[in-house]
């Protein structure tokens, strides 16, 4: 008995004792795993939560990048930036979205449209992506936004820059301009999609697009301590951003002001070159809008008033509109005739206000005729029959090589504007390739007063009549001023010194001169034969602004310092019937989109001249009566501002020569 009961308590003991060290085994190995989760959580994955410490403690913002500035030729801004207050929202990052909405309602006194707006944007969009609630929130309501902050977890006001366009309407279409950044932009452009942040806004269209690159800057960092709630209590880090090239254009703001002025309540383009250097200065089109309405999203009311404005504003009338340029043409069609010794000066033609030919009849703009006429004084009253005969012996091919020459069928900037178009001039190669049809004879008479197929914008023809003022020299024009540009004084000496082995060299028939090739070709080269018909051209331009009889007489300017010369034109859009021939119809009585289009070009001063313009007034009527005018006045405006500009120009040369 005493024997087995003391076997019992033996193994009761052993079994007690296991259970203890199991027990213990496992505090042990209970106790050893917490301390190396300790370890391994304080020293080996130290940085690890450090940084997730961080990331609660500490905020990053991505600053939008500061915009480089337009400039016009006397450094004034023409496109600059403001600062502008937003409030930006990731909805992710927000437990109670609609709690959230209406918190913010009632801090900024949102109405239920702009409420509806912001919930409608919210649910076309991904969760994490950022929600502009507001692009230009004023400086109380930011304030406001700052002071609640605690109470609206996921918001964030945020200090940004946005597009300013000082000069309002005056530059859109020179300009063009930026709005919010889309999908397709980000895709497109690399630049833009390094420097992207919620709201970024980039060029759409205009010297805005096409320098994009340049002008778009980069990007500015904040870092601040933030508390429990988000809000900020002290900053960090501040990397600031490098702002966006500087562009500095060759307009003139005085100049492209009185444009805008002269074109009020009309559709029309007016430029204005240098002869020499090809500068820009001013290049505006009408009806223009406020490029300003774009930053923050146009209103629907604003939108609806410019895209249905009959005069269609949008339309950049300068380089993408094309029109007849009507009698504007006639100088290259008389200086095509003499390069060719085709006819001399002194060729004569009767005018009985029409010609016959084939049955057909072309009228002369003046029913009862000019009588006869010589080429001075076919230029000087805008004979159109004296033209038909004229350009009926020349031909059309021959024609057409002396007006791509000067600039007309192509485009005039290289890449400046990607909208810009090409514009046509016809030949009989032209016609049969792309409109399976032989020229025929009538259709080279109307090519000759700027009808039938030629097509141009207002811009090629102010270089046709710069590069024809300078003395018939080949320019570039330009709107970007570039400290490598060619100076004033280089240009005309180059231009002499061309002429000069021009005439050492053997004389070469332009008929066998590739086109393509001569566009390669040196700049300043001789566009003619023979320099004395480039000026007896200009000559006859003179008569038909400062003779009596000529279309443009009323227009003149008597004073030296002004005077001018230009050649006015009438383009139909619609042809004329027998019956409204002999209504003779006033302008007022003629439906508004079958007035012709009235355009003048011209240059000036005139004894030593500068600068070159095209005038261009959709269904303006007559050339003589609404055109020429216009350059009476802006001719004294350019002069007025020649010595600024030389001023300008010559502090330009001291300090590249520095």
């Amino acid at each position: 008995m005493i024997s087995g009961g003391s076997d019992g308590g033996y193994r009761k003991f052993s079994l007690v004792g296991r259970r203890m060290f199991i027990l213990s085994a496992a505090k042990v190995i209970i106790f050893g795993g917490i301390v190396a989760r300790l370890f391994s959580l304080q020293i080996n994955e130290n940085k690890k939560y450090l940084t997730l410490s961080d990331k609660n403690r500490l905020r990053e913002w991505k600053l939008p990048p500061v915009r480089g500035d337009f400039k016009d030729y006397f450094g004034n801004t023409i496109a600059g930036n403001l600062k502008v207050y937003q409030l930006h929202v990731i909805p992710e990052q927000v437990e109670n979205f609609n709690h959230l909405i209406v918190r913010l309602k009632s801090i900024l006194n949102f109405d239920q449209k702009t409420l509806s707006k912001i919930i409608k944007k919210k649910n076309s969009q991904k969760a994490w992506e950022t929600l502009i609630i507001s692009e230009n929130l004023s400086w109380d309501q930011f304030s406001k936004i700052n002071f609640y902050l605690h109470e609206l977890p996921g918001a964030k006001p945020v200090l940004s820059v946005a597009r300013n366009y000082p000069y309002n309407e005056n530059f859109t279409h020179l300009l063009g301009y930026v709005a919010q950044a889309s999908e397709n932009d980000l895709i497109n452009n690399n630049e833009i999609k390094k420097r992207h942040v919620p709201g970024l806004r980039v060029g759409k269209i205009g010297l805005e697009k096409t320098f994009e690159n340049k002008l778009i800057g980069s990007n500015g960092i904040q870092r601040y301590e933030v508390n429990a709630y988000g809000k900020r209590i002290n900053q960090i880090d501040y990397i600031e951003g490098k702002k966006g090239e500087d562009i500095r254009l060759t307009v003139d703001t005085k100049v492209q002001e009185e444009c805008n002025n002269l074109l009020k309540d009309k559709a029309g383009s007016i430029s204005v070159m240098d002869i020499y250097t090809g500068g820009i200065i001013a290049m505006h089109s009408s009806p223009s809008f406020d490029p300003n309405l774009f930053l923050y999203g146009i209103s629907f009311e604003n939108w609806n008033k410019i895209r249905e404005n009959p005069k269609k504003p949008l339309i950049n009338r300068t380089i993408t509109g094309l029109y007849p340029p009507g009698s504007t043409i006639k100088p290259i069609v008389a200086l095509s005739a003499l390069e060719n010794n085709v006819i001399s000066t002194n060729f004569k033609v009767n005018c009985t206000g029409k010609m016959e030919m084939y049955g057909q009849t072309y009228h002369c703009w003046k029913d009862t005729g000019h009588g006869v006429v010589n080429l001075r004084d076919a230029m000087k009253v805008s004979c159109d029959t004296y033209f038909y005969e004229m350009s009926r012996r020349l031909g059309v091919d021959r024609l057409n090589e002396t007006a791509k020459k000067f600039g007309l069928g192509a485009k005039v900037f290289d890449n400046a504007y990607n909208e810009e178009k090409k514009g046509l001039f016809p030949s009989t190669k032209w016609k049969k390739n792309n409109l399976g049809k032989g020229w025929v004879l009538g259709e080279t008479l109307i090519t000759g007063i700027g009808q039938g197929y030629v097509q141009s914008t207002p811009l090629q023809l102010c270089l046709m009549t710069a590069q024809l003022a300078n003395g018939g020299f080949k320019i570039r024009p330009k709107i970007i001023v570039s400290k490598d540009d060619h100076d004033y004084e280089y240009i005309k000496n180059k231009m002499e010194q061309n002429f000069e082995e021009k005439m050492k060299g053997p004389e070469q028939d332009d008929a066998l001169v590739d086109f393509g090739d001569f566009q390669k070709d040196e700049l300043y080269k001789p566009l003619f034969r023979n320099r004395e018909n480039v000026k007896f051209v200009l000559d006859s331009i003179f008569a038909s602004t400062n003779e009596v009889r000529g279309t443009s007489y009323g227009s003149r300017i008597n004073d030296k310092k002004y005077q001018f010369a230009g050649k006015t034109g009438t383009s139909q859009v619609k042809k004329i019937t027998e019956t409204q021939r002999e209504l003779d119809l006033d302008i007022s009585q003629i439906p508004y989109n079958e007035r012709d289009h009235a355009l003048y070009v011209a240059f000036g001063p005139y004894k030593n001249p500068r600068y070159a313009m095209s005038i261009f007034i959709e269904h303006g009527g007559s050339g003589s009566s609404a055109a020429a005018p216009l350059a009476k006045k802006l001719f004294k405006v350019i002069i007025d501002r020649h010595e600024e500009r030389e001023k300008i120009r010559i502090n330009d040369k001291l300090n590249t020569n520095v």
